[in-house]
């Protein structure tokens, strides 16, 4: 029955009288289920051999390829209150379009001519630096005419000083005559004296020349009075000659000094201004901040302040605002253990939330409902989760996205890797080794021997 001897005991039995046994020797099921497994066995092992592409998956969501196009909140730049709202949520606006206008609530900027006013403040202050310069040429003008003067000054003290060298010299000559004359006098004065004793000379001769003697030596202190008079003069005239400079230096001094305080009042004026023209520009360009407009083409998404009358702080929200036509990206999170495999430019299969796919995961091309694209950046620091950013864009040689996404909505990704058999994904399952493990590292010998 079981043929499990060799020795047969079929014809030894009489099958016609045991209705079980022809039953059970009537099906065929002892020959059927070995050829089933048999043909099931060698289906699994080709199955073995079947390519399947490793792929990393992750989540993540729809955003903008780039950052300036990404979804932006518009905010106040001074404080204010809110005059007037221009847009509603919803609305398409334009590069500039006013979105809303704030009016001032600080005191300081109440005044309606204020520009104005601070205008006529920065021109009074100019003229007022315009005066000062003008002064300091004056006194520059002041400083060169006493040079002038003190070079005429000085050339005429020194000719009279040089006349009153050459008095001394003449007089000195005279003075040295009349000592002579005196000499000579009193010769002839003793010469008489010596003849009026022996009689040749009279009297009166005698006391004329006596007379004479007399005027020599008036003449002779008269001369020496002239010669200390010269060089009176000549000290006089030196005097003269420094106290011309040192009341001229005085005078250029003190016009300096003048000078200098008036350039320091010409700078301060001079700060003034800037300060007042730095004014100015703020208050010009605050008068611009009273309208909120667009940064770019974009839409109305959400209003955070609402209302007419409303305060509003300093860099308080206002409205946010996303921008049209913008090239769309994919941002997904993987584990750090997937980093090393990825790299720029590989392809990716894309499931978006709220498109039908069918989704087959050893097999991502032959999916449906899922759209291609490419990595086009991988962050180098890992998010607060422990996860790392890649961003993806869609692939121009594919199917092109959905028109209907949206910024925000989620996605499912799947990077694609290597093709292997079956067999060898599963062993790397089973033992716990990452994606395309070995390939990467024959890959990475190979450039390191290159």
């Amino acid at each position: 029955m079981l043929n499990l001897s060799k020795e047969s005991i079929t014809q030894k039995i009489h099958n016609k009288r045991f209705s079980a046994l022809l039953t059970v020797e009537g099906r065929v099921a002892n020959r059927v289920l070995p050829r089933i497994l048999s043909v099931a066995l060698i289906i699994f092992t080709i199955f073995l051999f079947v390519p399947w592409t490793q792929n990393i998956r992750g989540s993540g969501n729809v955003t903008a390829l780039s950052p300036s196009s990404r979804p932006q909140m518009l905010y106040s730049i001074i404080p204010g209150r809110i005059d007037q709202w221009f847009v509603q949520e919803g609305d398409f606006v334009k590069k500039g379009d006013t979105i809303i206008k704030i009016s001032e609530i600080k005191a300081e900027y109440f005044d309606p001519q204020l520009l104005e006013r601070t205008s006529d403040q920065v021109e009074a202050s100019e003229k007022s630096v315009e005066a000062y310069s003008d002064k300091v040429k004056t006194l520059d003008d002041q400083v060169g005419n006493l040079r002038e003067i003190l070079k005429l000054k000085l050339e005429q003290a020194k000719n009279k000083l040089k006349q009153a060298h050459l008095k001394v010299q003449s007089d000195s000559i005279k003075f040295e005559a009349s000592k002579m004359n005196e000499e000579i006098a009193k010769n002839q004065l003793g010469r008489f004296e010596t003849l009026l004793n022996d009689g040749l000379k009279s009297q009166t001769d005698f006391e004329n020349r006596k007379l004479k003697y007399q005027k020599t030596v008036a003449e002779k202190i008269g001369a020496e009075n002239d010669l200390l008079v010269s060089r009176n003069d000549v000290f006089n005239a030196k005097i003269e000659l420094n106290s011309i400079r040192n009341d001229n230096n005085m005078s250029i001094a003190k016009i300096n000094s003048e000078k200098f305080s008036t350039e320091s009042n010409q700078m301060s004026a001079l700060k003034e201004v800037r300060n007042l023209e730095n004014k100015l520009a703020n208050y010009k360009i605050r008068q611009g901040f009273y309208y909120v407009t667009a940064p770019q083409d974009g839409y109305i998404t959400q209003s955070i302040s609402t209302g007419i009358g409303e305060l509003i702080k300093e860099s308080d929200q206002i409205v946010s605002i996303m921008p049209s036509n913008a090239p769309l990206a994919v941002e997904m999170y993987v584990e750090p253990i997937d980093i090393p495999l990825i790299k720029k430019g590989q392809q990716v299969r894309i499931q978006f939330d709220g498109w039908p796919a069918i989704v087959f995961s050893g097999w991502p091309n032959k999916s449906s409902g899922t759209f291609g694209g490419t990595v086009y950046a991988i962050d180098r620091f890992a998010q607060p989760n422990g996860t790392f950013r890649i961003l993806v864009e869609p692939d121009t040689t594919n199917e092109e996205w959905p028109p209907v996404l949206s910024i925000g909505g989620g996605a499912n990704s799947m990077i694609l890797l290597s093709d292997v058999p079956i067999w060898y994904e599963l062993w790397r399952q089973f033992n716990g080794f990452p994606p395309d493990y070995y390939t990467n590292g024959a890959n990475q010998k190979k450039v390191k021997d290159q």
